[in-house]
């Protein structure tokens, strides 16, 4: 069973319990959150529009706050004297997949 979710203008397939890197939420730690389901299946049939997808809901829970691995970016002008160094972290959140409920069956993943 698995869904694809979309957060901060980006898709991610997830399954109950895994946890993801996205970019950075702007809700506290600990906080709860229900993304927009784009695709769903529970291993026999996929759901895929949006009157389909309309009972499914998924729900991730912030778990940290972090930052992204350091890029350092070089600019360099030939035949001037110009250099210039600089570095960047992107802000990330890790979340964690806590269910994925299909509605109307009453089912839910992890049973």
């Amino acid at each position: 069973m698995f869904a694809v979710i979309a957060l901060g203008g980006k898709q991610y397939r997830v399954t109950k319990g895994e946890r993801i890197v996205v970019d950075r939420v702007a809700l506290d730690e600990g906080a709860t959150l229900k993304p927009p389901v784009v695709l769903a299946s529970d291993g026999k049939k996929t759901l895929a529009t949006e009157s389909e997808l309309k009972p499914v809901t998924v729900s991730v829970r912030v778990k940290e706050h972090m930052l992204g691995p350091k890029i350092n970016i070089r600019t360099y002008r030939s035949k001037k004297s110009s250099a210039r160094r600089m570095g960047y972290r992107s802000k990330q959140t890790v979340v964690e997949v806590e269910t994925i409920a299909f509605g109307k069956k009453g089912t839910e993943d992890g049973a």
